[in-house]
C-alpha cells in the first residue's frame, strides 16, 4: 500500500471532508476522491460512511487510520533522517512532455510533490502530440515523456501508468447516433470520421472496426483533438479520441461515446537509455515507487 495513499486517507479521515482535505494536500478534489475510491477498492471494503458533504469513518476505516498513523510517523522519521542532505544535493530542471490524457493530472501531482520536497528543482512541462513529444525526447530536448499507447519508440525505458485510457468517438449532440451509450463498428459504417494522423492510432481503428482504412470514411486527420471541436460540433465528422483528452473540458454541444467492443490503452512514462542527472533519477524513482515498478 502506497505511503502517498495512506497520507491522503489519513488527511480525509482527520478532516471528514474531501474539499478541506484536498486544500491541505494541495491537490484537486476530483483527484483526491478518485484516490480514496481506489484505496477502498484495494482494501476491498468501504472505509467511510458518506452523508452530504461529511465523511464518517466506518469500523474498517478506524482500524486503517490507526495503522496509517503508525506507518506515517515511521516514514516521516526515516525521510527526515535523509532530508537535509538530499535537499542540498538535488537541483536542476525536469523537462517533461505530456499528451492530453486522463493521466495528465498524475504528472502534475508528481511534479508538485517534487518541487515541494526540493525547492531548487524547476520543471519545463510541454504539452503536444505524441509525435512532437517523441521527437523532442529523441533529440534530447526533453528528459521524459508521457505518451499514449501504442508507441513505436526504440531504445527507451517504459513505465506503464495504472489508469487506463478509454477510446471512443466525440460526436455532436445533434448527430443521429448521439443517444447511443456505445458505438459498434456497424454504427460507424459510412459515418464521416476524423482520425489522428498517427499511424498507430489509424491501425487501432482499423483493427477494431475490422475494415481497412480505405473502407472507412475518414474525411480528415488531426494532431490535437481541440483543433477539431468546431468540426465535430458542425457535424463534419465524429472524432476518434480518448475520454481523458476531453473529459476535463466543458463541451455543451458535444458528447463522448465509448467504443464497443471496448478499447483501452495505457499511458507510459518514457525516457531514453542514457545517463540521467540526479534530479531526473529521483523523479523516475518516484514514479517507480508510486506504481510498483
Amino acid at each position: 500500500m502506497e505511503i502517498r495513499l495512506l497520507k491522503y486517507f489519513w488527511t480525509v479521515a482527520q478532516e471528514g471532508n474531501i474539499s478541506r482535505a484536498a486544500k491541505l494536500l494541495h491537490i484537486t478534489q476530483p483527484t483526491l476522491s478518485r484516490q480514496i475510491r481506489e484505496l477502498e477498492e484495494q482494501v476491498g471494503t468501504p472505509l467511510f460512511h458518506r452523508e452530504k458533504n461529511q465523511l464518517y469513518l466506518l469500523p474498517e476505516g478506524i482500524f486503517l487510520k490507526e495503522r496509517a498513523e503508525e506507518i506515517l510517523q515511521l516514514n516521516d522519521k526515516l525521510e527526515q533522517a535523509f532530508s537535509n542532505k538530499k535537499k542540498k544535493q538535488l537541483e536542476g530542471i525536469i523537462g517533461i512532455g505530456c499528451v492530453e490524457a486522463d493521466n495528465s493530472d498524475t504528472v502534475a501531482m508528481m511534479l508538485e510533490e517534487m518541487v515541494s520536497d526540493y525547492p531548487n528543482v524547476r520543471f519545463n512541462l510541454v504539452t503536444g502530440t505524441s509525435d512532437d513529444i517523441s521527437d523532442r525526447l529523441e533529440k534530447g530536448l526533453l528528459d521524459l515523456a508521457v505518451l499514449l499507447e501504442p508507441i513505436t519508440l526504440k531504445s527507451v525505458n517504459l513505465l506503464k501508468l495504472p489508469r487506463e485510457e478509454k477510446w471512443g468517438f466525440l460526436v455532436s449532440k445533434e448527430l443521429f447516433i448521439s443517444n447511443k451509450e456505445k458505438l459498434t463498428p456497424e454504427d460507424i459504417t459510412g459515418l464521416p470520421i476524423l482520425c489522428s494522423n498517427r499511424v498507430e492510432v489509424q491501425k487501432l481503428l482499423a483493427a477494431w472496426s475490422g475494415l481497412s482504412l480505405e473502407q472507412l470514411n475518414i474525411v480528415g486527420n488531426f494532431n490535437l483533438i481541440f483543433n477539431v471541436f468546431s468540426l465535430v460540433e458542425n457535424k463534419v465528422g465524429a472524432a476518434l479520441t480518448i475520454e481523458g483528452a476531453v473529459s476535463k473540458r466543458q463541451l455543451e454541444s458535444l458528447i463522448f461515446i465509448p467504443m464497443e467492443p471496448e478499447v483501452k490503452t495505457h499511458c507510459v512514462l518514457v525516457w531514453k537509455e542514457r545517463i540521467q542527472t540526479p534530479v531526473i533519477q529521483e523523479f523516475i524513482s518516484r514514479f517507480k515507487h508510486a506504481f510498483g515498478a
